[in-house]
């Protein structure tokens, strides 16, 4: 018999070639045997799949018999990786819980937080920043840049802010930040280090649309970044920052998340949001009673920074400055710092209340004026009582759904009629809003209304 050809053919690989692949597919099976164990999963019993524990990963069971062999069970039966981690590692629920084990044994999370279940396990997605903190006293470039771009006064509370989320990843800070200034002044540089401190799977970045919409997986995050936030609309500026009032304070303690692929499921509402903006004029909407923002604003510009800045505040990142910028975050004296207690109101503050106040706030508030400050009144009435521009605003459909917003910057808020299930009041064969003042208790409100009702 001839010497086997070992040539590339033209129906493909020559058969040395079919060989050394066979070879680098038996050794890939095993590299992956050896990465990849049993006890790297969880069946997660709601769903019936897997979760592997390095990444939190949800895996099909299939998958999971693909990279595992079955399990001898006894001398004569054997039983797929899959059926065997059912039977002895599986959990009833999942959260994401800063602070928590890994698995959290005895205890279940409901609507408002834990509760008791002996012999019951909850797995917990979230998992501990592995940076390895270095030397405090060498974080001085990172604050130099803070107390740069922010100032002394903003710059030290945004470090406590930041301080906090890296001590006390389990503890909800009440108060979001918001850092705004024009584009190329190190925004979000400032934070790369404080995503490698608390570990960048618990670090999220979203866009305003992201947080409006169904998905929040974002949520199961020590810091969540909400990027550029500029003009949504007249209406979804409101409904963004009535969105975002969950996610920025507690209560809720608990939050439901809804994620492609898993159950829905409660999580410890612990995240802490900051929000990016170039815009005061037109970024996000905040009234004059918020408590829940704090407004840093920088007005330096990209000429402010030499041309070798960026690259020297990156290069010290890079040869361990992020784990310089850990321990100082992580040492860092925070008992004077309340993350429950409402911010200052600084004056960037003020300058985005002030923005966001159209004409159409006073001249309502003119309005109301000349009819007495009624204690209840419906839009009907007001729009009888303006005149001019105002009336023509007031009956342009296309501002209905701002007009509330509107009225409650004026001191008025509507009167759900419990007595119909639409919880509108008829007024002269008419189904109405009724608006009510907002300093009167609720039962003083629903007495107003059902007064103005029985006037008519």
């Amino acid at each position: 018999m001839g010497r086997m050809d070992m040539t590339e053919t033209d129906d493909g690989p020559s058969t040395a070639e079919a060989v050394d692949n066979l070879i680098n597919m038996a050794a890939h099976r095993k590299r992956l045997r050896e990465a990849i164990r049993r006890e790297d999963f969880i069946a997660y019993l709601p769903m019936h799949n897997y979760v592997f524990l390095p990444t939190r990963e949800p895996w099909p069971g299939s998958s999971v018999n693909a990279v595992l062999p079955a399990v001898q069970i006894s001398k004569d039966k054997s039983i797929a990786a899959s059926t065997w981690i059912d039977r002895n590692q599986a959990v009833e629920q999942m959260t994401w819980a800063p602070g928590e084990d890994e698995l959290i044994h005895d205890r279940l999370i409901s609507g408002g937080g834990w509760i008791e279940r002996p012999g019951a396990t909850c797995l917990n997605l979230y998992r501990p920043p592995a940076l390895v903190p270095g030397n405090s006293a060498e974080a001085e470039p990172w604050l130099d840049h803070v107390h740069k771009v922010f100032g002394e006064d903003d710059g030290r509370h945004i470090v406590m802010w930041l301080a906090q989320r890296v001590q006390q990843p389990q503890v909800k800070i009440n108060h979001a930040l918001v850092l705004g200034g024009p584009q190329g002044i190190g925004k979000d540089t400032l934070l790369e280090p404080v995503k490698r401190a608390i570990g960048p799977w618990n670090f999220s970045e979203v866009s305003p649309q992201h947080v409006l919409g169904r998905f929040n997986g974002f949520v199961k995050s020590v810091i969540v970044r909400v990027s550029e936030v500029r003009d949504l609309g007249e209406v979804n500026r409101f409904a963004f920052y009535d969105h975002l009032k969950a996610y920025t304070a507690a209560p809720p303690d608990v939050l439901r998340v809804d994620e492609k692929y898993l159950r829905e499921h409660n999580v410890l509402n612990c995240c802490g949001v900051v929000i990016t903006t170039n815009y005061k004029s037109d970024g996000i909407y905040l009234p004059p009673d918020d408590r829940r923002h704090y407004v840093a604003w920088s007005n330096l510009t990209r000429s402010d920074f030499v041309d070798d800045y960026w690259t020297a505040l990156w290069d010290f990142y890079e040869r361990g400055g992020d784990r310089h910028v850990a321990a100082y975050l992580g040492e860092l004296d925070i008992s004077k710092f309340d993350p429950k207690a409402p911010p200052p109101k600084t004056a960037a503050f003020w300058d985005i209340v002030y923005a966001n106040r159209a004409p159409e706030d006073a001249e309502l508030a003119d309005v109301l004026d000349r009819m007495g400050n009624p204690s209840a009144t419906t839009l009907l009435r007001i729009a009888d009582m303006a005149a001019g521009e105002v009336q023509l605003w007031i009956n342009d459909r296309k501002n209905r759904r701002a007009i509330p917003h509107r009225l409650e910057r004026c001191g008025y808020v509507p009167v759900r009629n419990a007595d119909a299930a639409d919880g509108l009041w008829k007024i002269h064969g008419k189904r109405q809003v009724i608006y009510a003042k907002a300093e009167l208790l609720p039962c003083d409100q629903y007495a107003a209304a059902a007064r103005l009702v029985a006037d008519e």
